[in-house]
């Protein structure tokens, strides 16, 4: 049900968005790396607009993605941890002793 819902509230619309700019950018326009000479056809890339846009909309989430992996990384190592711990500490009380063995402890006296 929420998938339904994402898909028809946010990416149908976003969808129509993204073709729109696409077919409004599409006359090519020139990307140099070269600030100092522009042209310099061994450093500039003549594409459409909406190419670049689309590239430029990749990197940063690539980016932004990457960025809050590393960032989350302690909390990563954190769950490791306690899911070692708590897997050590199944394994202790799997191998204690039941009731039907006796008991672990002594019994207290009067």
């Amino acid at each position: 049900m929420f998938n339904r819902f994402l898909l028809i509230v946010v990416f149908v619309p976003l969808a129509v968005i993204l073709i729109a700019l696409a077919v409004a950018n599409r006359e090519p326009v020139a990307f140099t790396l070269d600030p100092f000479n522009p042209g310099n056809p061994a450093l500039t890339l003549t594409m459409p607009l909406f190419i670049f846009l689309f590239l430029a909309l990749a990197i940063g989430m690539i980016v932004g993605s990457l960025a809050t992996w590393t960032k989350q990384g302690r909390y990563r190592k954190l769950a490791r941890q306690r899911g070692a711990e708590a897997e050590n500490l199944r394994q202790a009380v799997s191998r204690a002793p039941t009731a039907s063995q006796g008991p672990a402890l002594p019994k207290p006296t009067n």
